[in-house]
């Protein structure tokens, strides 16, 4: 990104993604591929030096459906609430994200064949989610009614992380592939929580959701000049 003789250059880019969105908590406790639900994003990412990137994105999916799986060992012998339950999620969502990516090569190196880097991010999101909670045994107690909690709109804040890699397809075109979770500090993302004593909910854990996906993104570069030299340069100039 910068060479000797010549003006530095930075770039920005700003670019799409598909992929899959899952979730972690109560009705699903272990991340499981399968339950990868469509997702797209739409990001724009700054240069801050050779290693460092900042990015801001918008990622939303719809329709996150989690289904118990009653033939699964884990939920049979390790998760035996699962049983009892028998529930199901349905779940949108819509996420504002700010992260810091580490760069381990030089991407920016147009020397650089191919031009490639492994990356790691981390950063900052707030989401709105809408969820809506069915529980299907029939020995829990009150009316159906009550086994079924209607959707409900709410807000969060969470830590996305991850890990990702970069190439570039030409001197503006990119290909990126990505894998993040995000933290969350709740435990109602599936409107499960300690308070809900009848339906058994884990009181140690919060929940989590992920985004993993492909991008395609743009570069624009801009050259910046160096200040022009005053008329009348003082001793110190």
């Amino acid at each position: 990104m910068f060479a000797q003789g010549i003006a530095p250059v930075t770039t920005s880019e700003i670019g799409i993604g598909i992929g899959g969105a899952n979730y972690k908590g109560e009705i699903s406790p272990n991340y499981r591929f399968l339950n990868n639900q469509p997702a797209l994003t739409v990001f724009y990412r700054r240069d801050m030096s050779n290693a460092i990137t900042l990015r801001g994105g918008l990622m939303g999916s719809h329709r996150i459906a989690e289904n118990n799986t009653f033939s699964d060992e884990v939920y049979a012998d390790d998760r035996p609430y699962h049983t009892y339950r028998e529930g199901e999620i349905y779940l949108s969502l819509l996420e504002v994200s700010g992260v810091m990516e580490y760069n381990f090569l030089d991407y920016y190196d147009m020397k650089q064949k191919p031009r490639v880097s492994p990356y790691v991010f981390v950063g900052v999101a707030g989401l709105v989610y809408n969820i809506k909670l069915e529980l299907h045994e029939p020995l829990l107690p009150g009316a159906n009614g009550d086994r079924i909690k209607p959707f409900e709109t709410n807000v969060a804040v969470s830590v996305p992380f991850g890990v990702g890699v970069k190439y570039a397809l030409s001197r503006h075109w990119n290909l990126g592939l990505e894998f993040g979770a995000r933290k969350l500090f709740t435990d109602r993302f599936d409107y499960l929580s300690e308070d809900d004593e009848v339906y058994l909910a884990n009181p140690h854990d919060k929940d989590w959701y992920y985004y993993n996906g492909v991008s395609i993104s743009y570069t624009f570069y801009r050259t910046n000049c160096p200040p022009v030299y005053k008329k009348n340069p003082g001793l110190l100039d």
